[in-house]
């Protein structure tokens, strides 16, 4: 009997963000549980920076979605939940946000959390989506990396600036856990949570702990 499928998406078209969310997935991808499989979107920009990109991978994403007939569940790996709700209207399957899931894992783990944002010009744009979800109570801050989504994926001296903000949100802020957020800085979570001595969540890894939970359950 074929395992159920997780299909998670990389919106841009960097293949080595891509590798670097298999890579963070790897330990999910259990014996006899949910399969998970990455894949990303060839028409998607390089790295998705401002909210045009994130508008313009909506209707890609949902055309993807739509066509997929084999996945049990669908996971949008980009910080910025592009389509999010667009791909829940194109199919009766589960479909999760990156920082919906990350921020809400965050909220099981601490009282507060701060967010790792890879430019200051996203930070806007995630605001606005705390404010839709109504969670700015327990938010201590944001804070930018000011790198491309590249630069975190691949480039040198991504993980010392990370640690860097990390530990302003933590001792200038005051958050308790810290979200990443951006998709591209996945392998580097476990180091960052080593550095700060507080929760790190991936939010990927969260989104994909949440669809492996759904799936599980709806087959038993």
């Amino acid at each position: 009997m074929a395992r159920p499928r997780i299909l998670v998406i990389n919106p841009n078209s960097n293949h080595k963000v891509t590798q670097g969310l298999e890579d963070a997935l790897r330990p999910l991808d259990l014996d006899g549980g949910p399969e998970v499989v990455c894949q990303t979107l060839a028409e998607g920009p390089f790295g998705i920076e401002s909210q045009a990109d994130a508008d313009s991978v909506a209707i890609p994403l949902r055309k993807l979605v739509e066509s997929d007939n084999s996945s049990a569940a669908f996971v949008i790996a980009c910080y910025s939940d592009p389509g999010l709700q667009v791909c829940r209207e194109g199919t009766d399957r589960p479909v999760f946000g990156i920082a919906e899931c990350g921020v809400l894992t965050a909220l099981s783990r601490a009282e507060t959390f701060g967010v790792i944002a890879i430019a200051q010009r996203s930070i806007p744009r995630h605001m606005r989506y705390l404010r839709q979800m109504g969670l700015t109570d327990r938010f201590s801050g944001e804070r930018p990396l000011n790198m491309s989504v590249a630069e975190t994926a691949s480039g040198e001296g991504t993980l010392a600036k990370m640690i860097e903000v990390g530990r302003a949100l933590r001792d200038e802020d005051g958050a308790r856990a810290v979200v990443m957020g951006c998709a591209g800085m996945a392998r580097h979570r476990r180091a960052l949570e080593d550095a700060l001595r507080i929760p790190v969540i991936d939010p990927t890894q969260a989104a994909v702990t949440m669809a492996l939970g759904t799936v599980q359950f709806s087959a038993h």
